[in-house]
Order: C-alpha cells, then sequence, then structure tokens
C-alpha cells in the first residue's frame, strides 16, 4: 500500500477546545469536517488517551479555533505534544471564554458545536456536534496541514488520525548541512551548528531536547 496518496487529502490546522467544571481541555487537530448543511454539523476526530476527548464528553460542547499563516507555531506544538496531565497548556496562549470554552484569540475565528452523536473507533472518537455559535477575528489566510509540515517543517503527533510512522523516520536529506530533530515534536533544524540558546519554533523545547540526525 502506498501511504504517501493520503497526503494528497486536504486538512486545515484547528485547536478544539472544551471545559467542565472549569477544567480547560484543548489538542491541536486536523481533522475537522462539515457534513450537513441545515442543521449545520461539523465532525471531529479525537484520540481516546486525549484529555479533550474526556472533557467534550462530560460536557457535550467544543469548539473549533480555527488557526491561520500567521498563528504563532508554538500554538501547535502547546496543544500537539505537551499533555494537559502535566502541562496548563492556556497558560502561555491568549485567549477568552466564550459560552465558558476557552477560544484561542490568534486565529482567524471560531465555532462551537453541542455534541449530538458519536463513534467509537478503536483509538479515536469521532464527536458530530451541531453548530451553536460561530465568529471571525480576520480575513487572514487559515493555515492548511500542507503548509504547516511544508513551511514550518512540522510533523503530525502520534495521536493524531493522520500520523504514520514512516513519515517520522523518513528523514534522509540531500542538504549537506548538518541536521537536528526534536526529540518532542520532530522539528528539523539544518544548520553548520545548533546554538545553545536555540528553542523549537513549534514546541518550545530548549536545545537540550535536540538530537544529531545522522543518516
Amino acid at each position: 500500500m502506498d501511504k504517501k496518496v493520503l497526503k494528497n487529502l486536504s486538512y486545515g490546522v484547528y485547536v478544539v477546545t472544551s471545559s467542565y467544571n472549569k477544567k480547560n481541555a484543548g489538542c491541536t487537530l486536523n481533522s475537522v469536517m462539515q457534513i450537513t448543511s441545515n442543521p449545520i454539523t461539523i465532525a471531529i476526530s479525537i484520540n481516546h488517551d486525549n484529555n479533550t476527548n474526556k472533557i467534550i464528553s462530560y460536557s457535550n460542547l467544543f469548539a473549533i479555533s480555527i488557526l491561520k499563516e500567521t498563528s504563532d507555531p508554538k500554538i501547535i506544538g502547546e496543544f500537539g505534544f505537551k499533555t494537559s496531565k502535566d502541562t496548563n497548556k492556556f497558560k502561555n496562549v491568549e485567549y477568552k471564554l466564550i459560552e465558558n470554552i476557552p477560544i484561542i484569540l490568534d486565529s482567524c475565528g471560531y465555532i462551537i458545536c453541542k455534541v449530538i452523536d458519536k463513534l467509537e473507533t478503536n483509538s479515536h472518537t469521532i464527536f458530530i456536534g451541531e453548530v451553536i455559535k460561530a465568529d471571525g477575528f480576520t480575513s487572514d489566510k487559515p493555515m492548511t496541514y500542507k503548509y504547516y509540515q511544508e513551511k514550518l517543517k512540522g510533523l503530525t503527533s502520534k495521536n493524531a488520525p493522520t500520523y504514520q510512522k514512516e513519515e517520522q523516520i523518513n528523514e534522509k536529506s540531500n542538504n549537506k548541512k548538518r541536521r537536528w530533530k526534536c526529540k518532542i515534536c520532530g522539528y528539523v533544524y539544518e544548520a553548520d551548528e545548533l546554538p545553545k540558546d536555540f528553542i523549537c519554533p513549534i514546541c518550545g523545547q530548549p536545545h537540550t531536547e535536540f538530537y544529531e540526525v545522522t543518516n
């Protein structure tokens, strides 16, 4: 099977958030799809291991913040490569509560849904929500997953429905510069040396969390 053909499918980059008993949760997502127009319904797919999955199940509400090309890439890292079990993902991100759900402000806008159905798979829950509120912040260009991978050099979280193990290990390059890879998010930095003050632009890790790629 040639799994590379799956990369031709189009995806966006979003942060899905929810809240229950004043506990906020959120994760980066690329699997968001409108299903119907009347009523307007949207489907999202979230890994069973994500705390966001549990919070949505409790609250029956979720919000989708649509990231833009100029959104701070660290938002993707905060919500995509860290766990809320030991990290406050919202600590360094600007947000506001709408319908008691945190909305990321550095985005194109948001959509809030109430859960009307769900489907369980072996690894993910597909939540189907009816849109109850939506608004835009800016007309800036929304970020696509292709843009994230090609321009920001970001890789896929292991909890993402589009994750492919081959993608994470296929690191060969014709570039003669040395290459260092982030242990957390997989970002690859190419240069003659890795600066000691270097910070990963995706997940914010220091240079000590990078290793040199030798293949």
